[in-house]
């Protein structure tokens, strides 16, 4: 055992509990006591534990079977609501992303890992949502990825123009369903720059679907990810893909087309926000995403 999650793991039960929950809000979602026993910062703990820490806290609650902040309980009822849509709604949508992930890593041969995340990993995922990824990638190519994730996004989407759309997801040619959450070179994971916990809590309820070793290297670069959420040794992976037997030739994309990419990259989407001008709220949600995932965004100007 680390002297880190020592540290962690010793903190009483109450201030563990309490720091997840607040992660979670951050996040814009509750989990049930089992589900919050499971993904307790610092290491699993007994749900009857979950239960006496929240009745001891007077900053907590739980209510619609979801632990919760009081400064919450307004948005419980619409956080179960997405629950119970995730149960009727998400497999469809991890088949085809799974679909889309065996395309992908076949035509990017310089994508080494990727998962599913956003509200399709985390329990909350609605029709109207898109499905986020995090990838890992060569050294010099990110922004190559952001523009194969967005041009094979668009082709796969036209095969489902009457998908249910939001604010966010709602495009001109065809709905975002597949979308470019984070994308990590490879040396920027060895080691992370930001090793905090909401960093560790994005590897953790990821789901790998391709490159798992990729991400069990970035885990051992930084082994503070573990005093965080020890459970990151021995998650697994039921939706691991096997590599494609045939993939198109590194040769094709050498780092030199990372900056055309940048810019062809960075156009589109400064016309997406552009599109967006009167949706304020879709807006803050595009600025939060981004916030959480500093100093790893694309196309930031500071």
């Amino acid at each position: 055992m680390s002297v880190g999650y020592a540290a962690v793991a010793a903190r009483p039960v109450g201030e563990r509990v309490r720091r997840t929950i607040a992660l979670l809000d951050r996040r814009g979602y509750a989990v049930s006591p089992r589900r919050l026993s499971e993904l307790c910062l610092g290491g699993p703990v007994a749900e009857a534990d979950v239960s006496w820490a929240v009745a001891a806290d007077p900053e907590l609650a739980i209510a619609e079977d979801l632990v919760v902040q009081r400064s919450a309980l307004g948005r419980a009822g619409d956080i179960r609501s997405r629950s119970a849509a995730h149960s009727h709604e998400s497999a469809a949508y991890v088949r085809l992303a799974v679909e889309f992930i065996r395309t992908l890593v076949s035509v990017a041969p310089f994508i080494t890992s990727v998962s599913i995340a956003g509200s399709l990993a985390s329990g909350g995922f609605r029709e109207s949502d898109d499905v986020d990824l995090n990838l890992i990638v060569e050294d010099g190519h990110r922004h190559l990825a952001y523009v194969m994730v967005n041009v094979l996004g668009i082709l796969h989407a036209l095969r489902y123009r009457h998908k249910p759309v939001d604010d966010l997801t709602r495009r001109p040619i065809a709905p975002r369903l597949m979308t470019a959450n984070l994308i990590l070179e490879r040396s920027q994971g060895l080691p992370l720059v930001r090793q905090d916990e909401d960093m560790a809590f994005e590897l953790l309820i990821g789901e790998p679907v391709f490159g798992v070793e990729a991400i069990r290297d970035v885990i051992d670069a930084n082994p503070i990810l573990l005093d965080h959420f020890p459970q990151l040794a021995q998650r697994s992976s039921p939706l691991l893909i096997d590599p494609p037997q045939r993939r198109v030739s590194k040769l094709l994309f050498p780092s030199v087309l990372d900056w055309p990419a940048r810019l062809l990259g960075e156009s589109a989407w400064r016309y997406m926000q552009w599109t967006r001008r009167n949706r304020p709220d879709a807006l803050a949600r595009v600025a939060f995403v981004r916030a959480t995932m500093r100093p790893y965004t694309l196309f930031d100007s500071n």
